[in-house]
């Protein structure tokens, strides 16, 4: 279906029209011969006959152009109704992205349901430019109604944040004429530059994370093969330094190696399952000297019974060693960490919970939303020197995000902080049923 600027209502009037010109002639004629009769008949009547007979010409004919144009309120665009044809409307109700139908001033004249959605509601014949207050969106569609060109725009909008690119086309008319109407389409663009900047963003710090290593060893090795090559003293120190950056891109190559192979098998099925009381006893046994290390101790009292769920026991272990391994080097004021599972529901659904407490000094609110982030860091000196890679939580996030769980993080300035994995429990449809 074409979209054209002519209703089909205005295709009547012509036959109409030809109609009421046909019915005129024939009441004039019979007007005549009633009249004629009626003079020959009565002669005195004559007279009176011919008044009437010219009074009723008068009313049949006389030109209504004039007055019918002065009844009616002025149409815009040389007489073209000032509203969108039927088909027209139908088929631009039919998008399902953010579409409005302006005429040559700019002013609504239609908007589908997708945009009552997007932009809140627009009341029809209001300028657009009432809800739109970018210069740049609307110096385009002015210049695309002046030039009977397509033409695109960006608009950004802070609340919400959503990024839209515009199409602003003119709706071709009926017979060639000027266009009355033009289409201005939204499409939502916000996912797209979103993760094109995370892609930008992850190239840029990845880049810096393996440069600055790189230039450290480079310096150690020119100071070694210069100045320093008959100190040994300097050369032990120096060699020490270097092996402790190796190892820094050694853990960060591990680290973006990890988190890609999640990231590609993420919407992968997991058909095994997991004992959490296994996998937590596990991960207290291999993070115990590390404690050990930093005077701390990993408390996990076993419950009763198995927490199952369904998952992969290697990936869930990279879970909750990070968690651990993080709650031992940030929460080492704490002196103690502690491992706990139980069962809850969730909006009326059970679910598992197991969380990982320590007792430091807690994380600031505004950093809480933004852990999970690639390389993203509350202290970045700090998080360096406990051999952080600001990659951790975002595979904890991942690894969860495959088992169909999230993480929640609930934290206290001076108290410490929970990070708990909630999982959807196996058992919730015999409990159900």
């Amino acid at each position: 279906m074409a979209l054209t600027g002519r209703s089909e209502d205005e295709l009547s009037p012509g036959a109409t029209g030809a109609t009421k010109a046909g019915r005129a002639k024939r009441t004039s004629l019979a007007a005549a011969v009633a009249l004629g009769a009626l003079a020959w008949w009565v002669p005195e009547a004559a007279v009176g006959a011919l008044l009437v007979f010219v009074l009723l010409m008068l009313v049949m004919h006389w030109p209504r152009g004039r007055g019918a144009a002065r009844g009616r309120a002025p149409a815009a665009d040389g007489g073209q109704s000032i509203w969108p044809a039927r088909g027209m409307k139908a088929v631009v109700e039919a998008l399902q992205e953010p579409g409005f139908i302006v005429d040559r001033a700019m002013l609504l004249r239609y908007r589908n349901p997708a945009s009552l959605v997007a932009f809140g509601n627009m009341a029809l014949g209001d300028p657009i430019s009432l809800r739109f207050r970018s210069p740049e969106l609307l110096g385009t569609i002015e210049g695309a109604i002046a030039s009977l060109q397509p033409a695109y725009a960006m608009l950004d909008e802070r609340r919400p944040e959503r990024t839209w690119q515009v199409e602003i086309v003119a709706i071709p008319p009926h017979q060639g004429e000027r266009p009355h109407f033009f289409l201005i389409l939204f499409r939502d663009r916000t996912a797209e530059l979103q993760i094109e900047r995370m892609r930008t963003d992850f190239v840029a710090n990845a880049s810096h994370e393996l440069r600055t290593p790189l230039a450290s060893l480079t310096g150690f090795i020119e100071t070694l093969q210069g100045p320093a090559r008959n100190d040994a003293a300097a050369r032990e120190r120096f060699l020490q330094i270097m092996r402790e950056q190796a190892a820094r891109m050694s853990r960060l190559i591990d680290d973006l190696l990890s988190l890609s192979r999640i990231e590609m098998k993420r919407h992968v099925p997991i058909a095994a399952t997991a004992d959490l009381v296994a996998v937590l006893n596990k991960v207290r046994s291999h993070l115990t000297p590390l404690a050990a290390e930093l005077g701390m101790t990993i408390d996990f009292s076993t419950p009763e019974g198995a927490f199952v769920v369904a998952g992969d026991e290697d990936e869930l272990i990279q879970v909750f060693s990070n968690l651990v391994e993080n709650a031992c080097k940030y929460g080492e004021s704490g002196k103690r960490v502690e491992m706990e599972l139980s069962r809850t529901s969730e909006r009326g659904e059970p679910v598992i919970n197991a969380s990982v407490r320590d007792f430091g000094p807690g994380i600031p609110a505004e950093h809480v939303p933004r852990l999970t982030e690639r390389f993203y860091r509350v202290d970045v000196g700090s998080s360096r020197a406990k051999h952080g890679t600001g990659l951790g939580l975002s595979i904890v996030r991942n690894i969860l995000l495959r088992h169909r769980s999230r993480l929640l993080v609930v934290s206290r300035i001076g108290e410490g902080s929970v990070f708990t994995a909630r999982f959807p429990d196996p058992r919730r449809t015999s409990v159900q049923s």
